[in-house]
């Protein structure tokens, strides 16, 4: 798999001025790039960072914020004020600046020199002074920012940084997105749907319709050695029933349109430039095959299992939002190495302390996210309309901790809802043959789904064993939306009443614009 972030760069702009003479700008600069440098040789920060100079002047500021936006390869700007930097030279530039922004409050050295430090020291590093009057303009300005504070040394500020950069490439990736919907919205569903326009305009990514009629060229245009090939490669990569290789069994059978249909989705999605996708089983589940003589023989779940594991955005019933977030938190998290998936709330397991959800779906879970090898297995589909035989991967989740999400359409704004979970051992399921996951939501299933609830939240989320609660947050405020966040410490009296500032705060500032 390529390096997701390869192709992006961060930008880091140090902010200084020309009181202190040329001197101290040389310092300054000399500082800056060591500083960079150390960065990008720290292995924990996986978008290369680009040291673009000092910047002491507001024309100098509002030039490299223009060439900021301009660039396709950078996905956000580090500021830090080494010296004191008036922050009125920076009005301008912060009020043209569209990529996110990190503000690193920091120092060269460490600590101070006791012996030694004079007054050409104290002109000079003066980040307690500078980043403060930078902040105060932020703040003034309302401009959305991360503000990260420690040491640039030390692993847990440069971790923080490293979040913001993940989720910055990702925002940056959600721009050039293209979800497509095979077949339309699940009829009468509230939760799944949502303002596209509003979606494209607030969080980037684009969302267009694709009838299954236009889906049959693609089949049509399948060579039977690369679906032959294809089947080899499953047989080789999962473990299965022997007799699943012979020919003549329907299994085989089975497997073998469900390939099709997996180089049908890729060939799709390759040539309209796709990162995700959303099927629904009105549509491509409920193809009558005998009726119009080709196309789909049963629901695409192991393709949309395999899809999913490869980074494409995938959401059921057509469900769009998450497609799109699934595809965000796929791209932010490459290199971390725990798994995620699209997951859904499926039945609920009364059991004291340990009550939980059983996370599953017909078939669509992401394998990257198993305990173990995924068996391929073929059973009838007894869910949904189009009940046949179908193919798919089964496995159950690994255990531990993990953070799930969705993203709600709440009409007059999106909400991002955030709750954290523990990955518990299930029982076995010998007549339900699908991938599932079985988890405990923060702090318990009485709060912990009785606040999801509260906040509208879908039964549909995209989970992940890597994020933490700090890339939710940086999403959500890159994209200037609002988040829920469901943990450990929540109650429901607590969790009202941010519904109800929120709300407030909403409203308000709706009408101040």
């Amino acid at each position: 798999m390529s390096n997701v972030f390869e192709n992006y760069e961060i930008w880091w702009v140090t902010g200084a001025q020309l009181l202190y003479g040329g001197d101290a700008v040389v310092a300054v600069d000399g500082h800056s790039k060591k500083m960079v440098a150390g960065l990008n040789e720290s292995g924990n920060i996986p978008v290369k960072i680009v040291y673009k100079g000092t910047a002491n002047s507001s024309k100098e500021v509002e030039e490299v914020m223009k060439q900021a936006n301009n660039n396709d390869k950078c996905v956000g700007v580090i500021t830090w004020m080494h010296t004191f930097s008036p922050a009125k030279m920076w009005i301008h530039g912060l009020q043209q600046l569209k990529k996110p922004l990190l503000h690193f409050h920091t120092q060269f050295n460490d600590e101070i020199p006791w012996d030694t430090m004079d007054m050409d020291f104290m002109n000079l590093n003066q980040s307690a002074h500078g980043d403060r009057e930078f902040g105060h303009i932020c703040a003034r300005l309302r401009i959305p920012r991360k503000v990260v504070v420690g040491y640039w040394k030390d692993k847990a500020a440069q971790n923080k940084i490293a979040v913001w950069a993940r989720v910055a490439a990702a925002w940056a990736d959600s721009h050039d997105m293209l979800i497509l919907r095979f077949g339309d919205q699940m009829n009468n569903v509230a939760v799944t749907d949502g303002d596209k326009v509003a979606a494209e305009q607030v969080l980037g990514y684009h969302v267009d319709y694709m009838p299954f009629s236009s889906v049959l060229p693609y089949f049509d245009a399948i060579k039977k050695e690369d679906v032959d090939a294809l089947v080899d490669e499953y047989f080789r990569l999962y473990d299965h029933d022997a007799e699943l290789e012979d020919k003549r069994t329907l299994g085989y059978k089975k497997v073998w349109n469900s390939a099709k249909a997996e180089l049908t989705l890729r060939a799709v999605l390759k040539d309209k430039g796709a990162k995700g996708f959303t099927t629904n089983f009105d549509d491509l589940g409920a193809t009558n095959v005998e009726e119009i003589g080709h196309g789909f023989d049963q629901i695409p779940g192991l393709a949309s299992q395999r899809l999913m594991a490869e980074g494409y955005g995938f959401g059921a019933e057509g469900d769009w939002k998450s497609a799109a977030l699934y595809r965000t938190l796929w791209f932010m998290t490459q290199g971390m190495g725990s798994g995620c998936s699209f997951l859904e709330d499926y039945t609920l397991n009364f059991d004291g302390e340990n009550s939980s959800i059983l996370q599953a779906h017909m078939l669509e879970v992401c394998p990257l996210i198993a305990a173990n090898k995924p068996r391929l297995e073929v059973h009838f589909l007894g869910i949904g309309i189009r009940k046949t035989p179908t193919a798919r991967l089964v496995f159950t989740s690994k255990e531990g901790p993990g953070v799930t999400a969705t993203v709600v359409d709440m009409g007059n704004r999106f909400r991002l809802i955030v709750n954290d979970v523990q990955c518990i051992k299930p029982k076995p399921l010998p007549m339900l043959p699908v991938a599932s996951a079985l988890w405990i939501p923060q702090p318990n299933l009485e709060i912990g789904a009785g606040a999801w609830i509260l906040a509208g939240g879908t039964h549909h989320s995209c989970f992940s064993y890597d994020v933490t609660p700090e890339f939710w947050e940086d999403y959500a405020m890159i994209a200037g939306i609002e988040m829920l966040h469901i943990n450990k410490d929540t109650t429901i009296n607590q969790f009202m009443h941010e519904i109800r500032f929120n709300e407030v705060y909403y409203m308000l500032n709706k009408a101040l614009k």
